[in-house]
C-alpha cells in the first residue's frame, strides 16, 4: 500500500526538480551576451500591441467633434492601419505560448483519455 505521506514527497521531489531544472535554462539564457538576442528575449515578454493602440486613437478621433472635419480624416485612416497591424504583427508573449501548450496539452489528455 503506498502511504499518501510518501505519495507528497514524492511529488514535492519531482516539483523540486523540475524548479531546477527551470531555474537552469533560465540562468543560461541570462549568459546570452549577444546585444540582438537579449533584445529580441526583452521582445517576447515585452510584446507591444501597436495595432490595437493606433485603433483606439483613431476610434477617439474618429468621435471627436470638430467643425473641421480634420480628425474624421485622421481617424478613419488610423482604425484602418491599426486593423492591418494586428492581422500582420505578432504580438505573442512567452505566457501566450505557455498558455497554448497548456491547452494544446489538456486537449491531448482529453483525447488520449477519449481513445482508451
Amino acid at each position: 500500500m503506498d502511504d499518501p505521506l510518501q505519495r507528497h514527497i514524492e511529488k514535492l521531489k519531482i516539483m523540486k526538480e523540475s524548479a531546477k531544472r527551470r531555474n537552469e535554462m533560465y540562468s543560461d539564457i541570462l549568459k546570452f551576451d549577444d546585444k540582438n538576442t537579449t533584445r529580441s528575449l526583452k521582445a517576447l515578454t515585452k510584446a507591444p500591441a501597436p495595432g490595437k493602440k493606433i485603433s483606439k486613437i483613431g476610434f477617439i478621433m474618429l468621435w471627436i467633434p470638430e467643425p473641421t472635419g480634420i480628425t474624421c480624416a485622421v481617424g478613419g485612416p488610423m482604425i484602418l492601419a491599426g486593423r492591418y497591424l494586428d492581422k500582420v504583427y505578432n504580438g505573442a508573449k512567452v505566457s501566450d505560448v505557455h498558455s497554448h501548450t497548456k491547452d494544446s496539452f489538456s486537449t491531448i489528455h482529453d483525447f488520449k483519455d477519449s481513445v482508451m
